[in-house]
């Protein structure tokens, strides 16, 4: 069968993996995906062809997995999370359409860093919330800030992915800087790095002085909406339940 698996493995713990996710790298010849994710499943492709490679080199492993598809084998495309939220699955989907091939895309959702995160915090996003990257590598920084504005004017809670690198930290300053604009300076913050792995962090604090803490690209932020509150070591927004 000409088809490819657009995997989502979550977090990247293996308890945190979907059955379907597993299943369907076992059922491949092929594995390919960045590196850093291939390497957190080394049991799952032993025996078979791994492609790994480097960022920004995601329209040349789609193209790589069409290729082998094409010739007959069933290939994985891996992704962190979920494929369908920052992931491969568009960037798949897009190059098959562009090519005009029958092989079958079957996306294989996961467990997604934001929901992750919140799991850590406690329970963060029980309303309406947005995710936001603050990565400009792809999208404009002025329209990044415009979405900045306008989810924190509707009161969203806020999740900031690629908070910051080592070569771009001003945006989550200046992104701190505008929701400070529509929110108190109380406002909490959950700030958790490599949620549901190895080495998982967190902190909990507010949106005055989240600043003052660690964020990386490993870090997922999460800032609460007005009615947000902290009870003991854990964040939760209200969803409006009587009690």
């Amino acid at each position: 069968m000409k088809k490819i698996f657009v995997i989502g493995i979550g977090p990247g713990e293996e308890s945190y993996m979907t059955p379907a996710a597993k299943e369907a790298i076992l059922a491949s010849d092929v594995v390919i995906g960045y590196k850093t994710y291939i390497d957190l499943i080394p049991h799952l492709v032993e025996n078979k062809k791994v492609i790994d490679s480097g960022m920004k080199k995601e329209i040349e492993r789609c193209n790589l997995a069409l290729d082998l598809a094409e010739e007959g084998s069933t290939v994985s495309l891996v992704s962190s999370g979920d494929p369908g939220i920052y992931g491969m699955a568009g960037a798949m989907l897009e190059v098959k359409g562009q090519r005009d091939s029958t092989v079958i895309i079957e996306v294989i959702p996961g467990v997604t860093a934001v929901s992750a995160a919140a799991a850590v915090l406690g329970a963060p996003l029980m309303h309406d919330f947005t995710v936001i990257s603050l990565s400009d590598l792809l999208t404009d920084w002025e329209v990044i800030k415009k979405r900045l504005h306008l989810a924190a004017e509707g009161d969203f809670v806020i999740a900031l992915y690629n908070p910051k690198s080592k070569g771009r930290v001003t945006q989550i300053e200046e992104a701190r800087d505008i929701l400070l604009k529509y929110r108190k300076k109380e406002t909490p913050v959950g700030i958790v790095r490599n949620a549901k792995r190895e080495g998982e962090a967190h902190m909990i604090t507010t949106l005055d002085e989240m600043l003052q803490h660690p964020i990386d690209m490993l870090t997922v932020v999460i800032i609460g909406n007005s009615n947000t509150f902290i009870q003991g070591n854990k964040i939760i927004t209200p969803r409006g339940y009587a009690l």
